[in-house]
């Protein structure tokens, strides 16, 4: 519905005000607020029925176009212009753009803490805001979506989220968003029965679970196609539109389960599509690798069809496909039959930053990512080296005020002078090539080794090896309240974009821009954004009641 215009009247004077019903009373407030002063604190406004709240309906007060409604409360200050005029990112100077590297927040409208750091953490998916159609931050607010026909309720509003987040300096209002989040999952419109209103009668929105979240917002936009410029030349698509979700962000899962009580019952196999892989936490748990691999074997208990009784079987499950981001749920929170509630596992888990997912793998999976993956993991290290030898070239030449040249030798009145003794893979003399001479050499020879499924494959990974991106975390003691934020790698803003195969963006990509030395990560609480240095990360192991890693976010390795 569209907004419609109402009356306020305040202190002898009438101001004309935007109500859209589709959006909470709380943003209506602050409209209210904006015209009168009255901050929303301490202010009434009376509409049919009594004062409005904030878990008002605005079907039940339905209001009318050019309705008056009285407001009562004293007037603060009244909000002041900008002393300097809004600029928006399309209308700066290169050099205005410059400063603003640092993503904005999102602003908590009550125990919305759970919703923004999902928000967040799926920016580390480019290639969800390039399958949204999410423009560009240097485009202008009237371009057109590259995929404008999405299916659901929630990817637009997604969509013009992201949009909204990339053209500001400023935190951003989600309110729009939460609504039809809440529309589509109405147990996020839950309400917290142990807390009053502001007005002392009722209760807010209660917290709800991040991780759950998560899910459900990827639930929800699993009818967003892939479009064709994520869709490499000669991968198969089976003369059907892939999904967004499917292709690259779920696995395929063969679980087998057998009996050594019965030998000679034949497994019974089952294949399932998974988002996720849970890393189980209990008294033995150390290490994410091994809380993974024990959720990955499990004992149960079933009647036997050919012992005729209760049998105990062992299922053993392996991965047949890993998707480009692998979801790993910290299973943090365990149902207590003692106090019957979901009380918190507080105990220490470390997680790697890479992440070989090989081992998870089934054999004929296995089989098809090993040489791909153990040679990226090899030039890897010889990419180590090699900034290890520029790093210690720069140092040893600063005194002399000698420069390094785009090939990693020195330059003196324009003529390269070679560094010898570095590596074996230099130019003639020892200096070393210009990094992406490299670059090329190793993608066309890693290409070379990734099998020929994989590569029809959209979406999946190639080398079975991640590096992590994203972490939602938690904060507190109880499953049912605490804190969440979001972690988001740096270089998840500030590098290469997703590779695009066809049409205009394909051509004007650009792959700039962060250091390849920079680890550092974003600290997303709400509306307040900060750096954290990834020597800071392991401080999410948890062990506490402070912020523990409950959803991480991989992603495959770029080759």
């Amino acid at each position: 519905m569209a907004p419609i215009s109402v009356n306020i009247k305040h202190a002898g004077k009438t101001h004309a005000v935007q109500l859209d019903t589709d959006l909470p009373p709380a943003v209506f407030k602050e409209a209210v607020y904006n015209a009168t002063g009255v901050p929303v604190d301490r202010m009434k406004v009376m509409v049919k029925g009594g004062i409005l709240k904030d878990d008002s309906n605005w079907a039940k007060i339905t209001p009318k176009p050019g309705q008056t409604l009285m407001v009562i409360g004293t007037a603060g200050e009244l909000p002041k212009a900008p002393e300097k005029p809004i600029v928006f990112l399309e209308d700066m100077a290169d050099e205005d753009l410059a400063g603003l590297e640092r993503p904005v927040g999102l602003l908590n409208l009550g125990n919305t803490c759970y919703m923004n750091s999902t928000v967040q953490a799926l920016r580390a998916i480019p290639e969800l805001q390039v399958a949204l159609g999410v423009p560009p931050p240097n485009a202008s607010s009237s371009s057109s979506s590259t995929n404008p026909d999405l299916g659901g309720t929630l990817p637009r509003p997604l969509r013009d989220l992201y949009a909204n987040l990339s053209r500001t300096s400023d935190a951003v209002n989600p309110a729009s968003f939460l609504n039809i989040l809440r529309q589509v999952n109405p147990q996020f419109a839950e309400r917290d029965r142990n807390r009053k209103g502001s007005m002392g009668i009722g209760g807010g929105y209660a917290q709800q679970d991040a991780e759950e979240c998560y899910s459900q917002v990827l639930n929800s936009v699993r009818d967003v196609e892939v479009p064709d410029i994520l869709i490499r030349p000669g991968a198969v698509n089976g003369g059907q539109r892939k999904r967004f979700v499917e292709q690259y962000m779920m696995g395929e899962m063969r679980r087998e389960l057998s009996s050594p009580e019965a030998p000679d019952e034949p497994p019974t196999v089952s294949n399932e599509k998974i988002m996720k892989i849970e890393c189980n936490i209990n008294s033995q748990t150390n290490y994410m690798h091994s809380g993974i691999m024990s959720a990955l074997t499990s004992v149960i208990s079933k009647t036997s069809p050919t012992l005729g009784r209760e049998a105990q079987y062992t299922q053993n499950s392996r991965i047949t496909r890993l998707p480009s981001y692998l979801n790993v749920h910290m299973v943090r929170f365990a149902w207590k039959a003692d106090v019957q509630k979901k009380a918190k596992i507080m105990r220490k888990v470390k997680f790697p930053t890479t992440y070989d997912a090989v081992e998870l793998a089934s054999p004929e999976l296995k089989e098809k990512l090993l040489p791909a993956s153990r040679r990226l993991q090899e030039i890897e290290k010889e990419r180590a080296e090699r900034r290890k030898v520029r790093k210690r070239t720069k140092i040893a030449l600063a005194p002399s005020g000698l420069s390094i040249g785009t090939q990693g030798s020195t330059a003196v009145s324009g003529e390269d002078v070679p560094i010898a003794g570095t590596e074996s893979a230099t130019l003639a003399g020892g200096a070393l090539e210009d990094e992406e001479v490299y670059r090329a050499r190793e993608k066309k020879e890693l290409e070379s080794l990734i099998h020929s499924d994989l590569k029809a494959d959209v979406g999946s990974s190639t080398t079975g090896l991640y590096e992590l991106v994203a972490i939602i975390t938690h904060k507190g003691a109880a499953a049912d309240s605490g804190h969440y934020m979001a972690f988001v790698k740096k270089s998840v803003f500030h590098g290469p974009p997703p590779t695009l195969y066809t049409g205009s963006a394909a051509d004007n990509a650009t792959s700039t821009t962060n250091p390849e030395n920079d680890e550092d990560w974003y600290k997303f609480d709400d509306d307040k954004v900060s750096v954290f240095p990834k020597e800071k990360l392991s401080t999410l192991d948890g062990g506490g009641e402070d912020s523990s890693a409950y959803v991480l976010l991989y992603r495959s390795k770029d080759l």
